[in-house]
């Protein structure tokens, strides 16, 4: 099957899962209602705030994808670096971690590095990203222990599927499986142009994984990482101050359901959609259960905070998705 028809097959499949995950949450809500609140009851200052730390947030991984780099060696340019970013959030709207390969992709295009070096440094991202978001994972714990006992006690559902992961015969069969592909295709290919070009890949990969050790300015490397988290945090806490039902809950609170909601994030569906947003309203309901007409108010809630990064990736990843051959062609043109 050719990878434009499998592709295509992927997106359709991946969008499905959303749209059924988004019909479940949002299957009894009045439209009519949820649109009055949007026009009436929100302020809106706050979403331009909150669209401003997500370009900071976007900015400093920028940065630090330019410091990875340059540890091996390379100079890669700002621009060309955000714009691949943002290229990379809006490519996961469509197929989800596709973002990863197409980031790599389309900056290997312009800049001379390697895209198995990319993608290594893409990857050791993701892994301090993932260290970074148990940590936060941990302190909402210790601090909102009791609140999300209760998210799981009312959630049976999520806690059954993490338990049945981290437990599941299925999950070993499939690791042994593709590390058994992996040695048949090793020692059984032979001496070939293929092999070679997959030891080439491999180093490039283990090269960019590796990249971190190498970083020069290390205390900057960590504030990158820290400041993008940050960012994240506050984009969805400044939220909380459109509404005036959620304007009194504190830092604390939103941690725990940031927390919470990133999980959402990562579920293999188009920007998180419909996981995400289950997440954010079963999360809310436990620290507002006594408010009439709560689960209308947490879905609007989720529905804009939600809207606006999904916004935010579309306006800009196109943007950028336009303006990254102009710029390139207007540097080679410079004498």
């Amino acid at each position: 099957m050719r990878p434009l028809y499998k592709n295509i097959i992927r997106f359709f499949l991946f969008l499905a899962v959303s749209v059924f995950l988004f019909w479940l949450v949002y299957r009894d809500q009045n439209w009519g209602d949820l649109l009055t609140v949007l026009r009436e009851d929100v302020d809106y200052t706050w979403i331009w705030i909150a669209c401003g730390m997500g370009i900071a947030s976007h900015v400093s991984r920028a940065l630090r994808w330019q410091l990875l780099t340059s540890s091996m060696g390379y100079r890669m340019s700002f621009w060309n670096s955000f714009m691949g970013v943002m290229i990379g959030y809006f490519a996961n709207l469509a197929i989800p971690r596709m973002g990863e390969f197409t980031r790599c992709g389309v900056v290997t295009k312009y800049e001379d590095i390697p895209f198995s070096k990319l993608l290594g440094t893409v990857v050791t991202e993701r892994i301090i990203d993932m260290i970074i978001l148990l940590l936060l994972t941990l302190l909402a714990v210790v601090t909102q222990f009791r609140q999300i006992g209760i998210f799981f006690e009312e959630n049976k559902a999520i806690e059954e599927k993490i338990i049945q992961l981290f437990h599941s015969a299925w999950l070993l069969l499939i690791v042994a499986g593709l590390l058994f592909a992996v040695w048949i295709v090793w020692h059984f290919v032979g001496k070939s142009r293929f092999k070679e070009r997959i030891h080439t890949f491999v180093r490039g990969l283990k090269e960019g994984l590796l990249s971190v050790k190498e970083v020069k300015h290390k205390v900057l490397f960590v504030a990158y990482s820290l400041f993008i988290w940050l960012m994240y945090f506050l984009m969805f806490y400044v939220c909380f101050f459109c509404f005036q039902f959620t304007s009194h809950l504190g830092m604390l609170v939103a941690l725990t359901i940031f927390v919470l909601s990133s999980y959402g994030m990562v579920a293999p569906v188009q920007g998180g959609i419909g996981a995400w947003h289950f997440m954010v309203i079963a999360a809310l309901m436990i620290y507002l259960p006594h408010i009439p007409n709560v689960e209308r108010m947490v879905k609007t809630f989720a529905l804009l905070t939600h809207g606006t990064m999904t916004l935010l990736y579309i306006v800009v990843g196109l943007l950028c998705l336009i303006f990254l051959p102009i710029y390139n062609n207007m540097i080679k043109k410079q004498p």
